[in-house]
């Protein structure tokens, strides 16, 4: 996406450092990226009954930070980790998928942080904000009985290798 790429505007994975609450700044790049991302579908979608509901060729190619910028627009929180990997906030984190130009989205926490009992309710809600953008989101379970999201383009669209 050019707006991102320009700009170096990274969107949350929940591998990165703990966001300080929402920094006015921040809030500001996303919301510029997310209005870019369905400006960028408006055009490129143009024959579509509805545009901004299918994601653009650009999103197929780097899904997980297509994935990434819509939970985190969406307002839901990203998990992050500590300069030694070690996992310090509870919230969404989006990986590469198994499959070519799927995305992995795992609710994760910190130790005690009841990150496998809110995965319940919070993989849903991600779910959710998916759909609606035209991504195909299947809820799963995993080792341990954890939950996770299998995001991929919807039915018809060609997969990517998604950077």
């Amino acid at each position: 996406m050019s707006t991102a790429d320009e700009t170096g505007f990274e969107p949350a994975t929940g591998d990165g450092p703990p966001l300080p609450g929402i920094p006015k700044e921040r809030a500001g790049s996303v919301r510029t990226a997310y209005e870019g991302m369905l400006q960028i579908r408006r055009l490129t979608n143009a024959q579509h009954p509805e545009p901004e509901a299918v994601p653009a060729p650009w999103e197929l190619h780097r899904s997980a930070r297509a994935v990434a910028l819509a939970l985190e627009a969406a307002g839901l929180p990203p998990s992050a980790v500590d300069a030694s990997g070690r996992r310090v906030a509870l919230g969404y984190r989006v990986s590469q998928g198994e499959a070519p130009g799927s995305v992995r989205v795992e609710w994760l926490g910190p130790p005690g942080s009841g990150a496998a009992h809110d995965e319940e309710e919070s993989l849903p809600r991600c779910a959710l904000v998916l759909r609606r953008l035209g991504w195909t989101a299947l809820l799963y379970r995993g080792p341990r009985r954890r939950r996770f999201l299998e995001v991929e383009p919807p039915a018809g669209q060609p997969r990517a290798g998604g950077a």
